[in-house]
């Protein structure tokens, strides 16, 4: 039986990933506050829950298991993001993981936050 590895990205730490995400939005103007509302409205997560998270360094896997909230309208989020598109993704941790990259390239391309959100 064929052994398979789980993709490096699901066991590293959010908090480092997440450190990125904040510096890219605040390159574009954007904020660390509409970061945390991304992420927030795609997990369900409070801010209490998300900067918990981000404290324990909780990994990826660890962290989208927890979010028992997972908005619905995130199956609205659909293009490309890293040369994949995302609606396309067939793991769901991985699919999980391009919604968020996504929302967060939308932020930095200047987009309102209501489009973001799918509001």
């Amino acid at each position: 039986m064929p052994v398979t590895t789980k993709h490096r990205l699901y066991t590293t730490s959010f908090a480092s990933v997440y450190a990125h995400y904040v510096a890219k939005a605040e390159r574009k103007r954007r904020t660390k506050d509409e970061v945390d509302e991304i992420i927030r409205w795609l997990t369900g997560f409070s801010q209490g829950e998300l900067d918990r998270h981000l404290a324990e360094k909780t990994d990826f896997e660890t962290f989208f298991a927890a979010a028992s909230g997972l908005n619905p309208a995130r199956s609205l989020i659909t293009g490309v993001v890293c040369g994949v598109r995302v609606e396309n993704v067939e793991d769901p941790l991985m699919r999980e993981i391009r919604y968020l990259d996504k929302l967060i390239d939308e932020l930095a391309r200047g987009k309102a936050m209501g489009k973001i959100l799918r509001g």
